[in-house]
């Protein structure tokens, strides 16, 4: 009899709520069954002849609200327009509509299923009038997301420095290191492709602008280039026991890089050690290198696996010498173009070589005696530095030069037809999509200044400079398609399609075939999708 005391109480609170305007008929919704008329009289004649839970199960019965007077007797009395606790009102919000404010809906939905409203100590429904709440509110979203998705907003994109290096590789057959002209990518939750968090700053558009005329200068070549010099660190933790990956076979330590000579011409190398500090265990103090007098070691400096020039280490080197603890080689003629150099030890015999305080596979620059160096006869690379070059003499046939002349203008003829095909081919790759007017003329004029100046290679060059500088290279920006049911939305044309699948799967802008595919509206279509993405991930280029 108690219970069913209790669900008369709270069956005749809810009818009285529900029957506001009318004395003799509330309707209440059932979990999960159809609304049922019910007399309120019936239900407390139910209830006195102890049948309440019979009648319940019957008649469908939830002593429930609906949606809407779930929220105003248990939310609104908090989050409304005054007390907007939690920064949050629900006055006028239609739980039938919700779609309508899905944004409120949304955060109304998290709460719920946190268990934040009620708040504990609160007044509560049922959980199954919450978890009714709470459903219906997540289906009529569900609902209305799949009869008019949501594309979202678009930000134009920036190519962060993985990406730049990618599309320069891909565009001059040019290896570079991007962090030699960017600064770091901005992050946000540990991704460095994320559009909103790309900043752009006046440090970050000097860095482009820099890149853009060194990058072009490396791929076409200058046969007037100064003489520079270019420094590679070794790093203290580097093994000088193990062999370098890059570097001949039969060495050990050093360094190997990847080296773009800019002409033909001489240039000249310098290799310095790290040096070991001998004053706590000698009581001199001095800075010095040393090595074994009966078998000095050598130091080969190969570029592309052949050697160019060994050098013999002397057994004591001191930092007052004129040259430090520093050996200098050359000069040595190279050709233009991506080279592979290195500068590593000559190995001369298998098995542990001598150290004589430092454990084994370890040099001086990771060896720690007293709070020093350790005194020892195995000498650690500290950097090699390339110079050059010194009476250049023009520049040979290089992987870069092929990629950018496919034609030249015969003796006395103009080369503005054969540069406009050049510009062509490469912005089309360069900017990602078909070349207006507009592109043509502007970096048309940039060839006409450069040719002016320096003649066709130099103005090929200007161009070239332009396109790395230009917006439409640095950033992915996409151009409005056909406009969708949903206004401000638009679908995404095939042609930036194509750049979307590139950067996903290669980081990189599309290749020839994806965008001529997009070029002929085919991408669009899904089977050609479906084998584009296909050949994509069998490519190289995506692993």
């Amino acid at each position: 009899m108690l219970k069913a005391a209790a669900y008369l109480t709270l069956g005749l609170a809810a009818l009285g709520t529900l029957a506001q305007g009318s004395q003799s008929m509330g309707r209440v919704q059932a979990w999960g069954a159809p609304p049922v008329a019910v007399h309120a009289s019936e239900l407390a004649t139910a209830h006195r002849a102890g049948q309440a839970e019979l009648f319940e199960r019957s008649a469908g019965f939830s002593p429930g609200f609906d949606d809407n007077e779930t929220i105003e007797t248990y939310c609104v009395r908090c989050h409304n327009e005054r007390r907007l606790r939690g920064n949050m009102s629900l006055e006028g919000f239609d739980a039938a509509a919700a779609a309508d404010d899905a944004e409120l809906a949304e955060r109304l939905i998290r709460k719920l299923r946190a268990g934040m409203m009620p708040p504990s100590g609160a007044r509560r429904p049922e959980e199954r009038v919450l978890e009714e709440l709470t459903e219906s509110l997540e289906q009529q979203l569900d609902d209305h997301a799949a009869r008019a998705p949501n594309p979202g907003h678009r930000s134009f994109q920036r190519l962060n420095r993985a990406e730049y290096e990618a599309s320069v590789q891909d565009l001059l057959s040019l290896e570079i290191d991007a962090g030699d002209y960017l600064p770091l990518d901005t992050k946000s939750a540990g991704f460095d492709n994320i559009a909103d968090a790309q900043i752009l700053s006046a440090t970050l558009m000097d860095g482009y602008l820099r890149a853009a005329s060194e990058i072009s200068r490396l791929a076409v070549g200058d046969p007037h280039v100064s003489v520079e010099e270019a420094t590679y660190r070794v790093s203290r933790r580097a093994s000088q026991t193990e062999h370098v990956p890059g570097a001949p076979y039969g060495t050990r330590g050093g360094v190997s890089v990847r080296h773009t000579f800019p002409a033909d011409g001489e240039y000249s190398f310098r290799v310095s050690f790290h040096h070991e500090t001998t004053g706590q265990l000698f009581g001199d103090g001095r800075n010095a290198l040393t090595t074994d007098e009966e078998s000095p070691e050598l130091l080969e400096i190969s570029i592309d696996g052949q050697r160019a020039v060994v050098l013999e280490v002397p057994r004591f080197m001191h930092t007052s010498d004129p040259d430090g603890v520093n050996l200098r080689a050359g000069p040595v003629f190279v050709q233009a173009g991506p080279r592979q150099v290195s500068a590593a030890f000559v190995r001369r015999a298998e098995g542990p070589l001598q150290d004589l305080i430092s454990p084994h596979d370890w040099s001086i620059a990771s060896t720690s005696v007293a709070g020093a160096y350790g005194f020892t006869s195995l000498p650690h690379l500290r950097d090699l530095a390339i110079r050059g070059p010194q009476a250049p003499q023009g520049v040979t046939d290089t992987p870069m030069r092929r990629a950018i002349f496919n034609c030249r203008p015969s003796e006395g003829e103009d080369g503005e037809a054969c540069a406009a095909q050049i510009v062509e081919r490469l912005a089309r790759k360069a900017y990602r999509r078909p070349l207006d007017d507009e592109d043509r003329r502007g970096l048309m004029t940039l060839y006409q200044a450069g040719e002016a100046d320096g003649g066709f290679e130099e103005g090929v060059r200007m161009a070239i400079e332009g396109m790395l500088a230009s917006p439409h290279f640095v950033f992915r920006m996409e151009e409005p398609g056909a406009p969708a049911e949903d206004a401000g939305a638009h679908r995404v044309s095939d042609v930036d399609l194509a750049s979307r699948l590139s950067f996903f799967l290669w980081g990189s802008g599309p290749d020839e075939e994806l965008l001529s595919v997009a070029e002929e509206g085919r991408l669009s279509d899904s089977s050609e999708r479906a084998r584009q993405v296909s050949r994509m991930l069998a490519h190289p280029r995506s692993r």
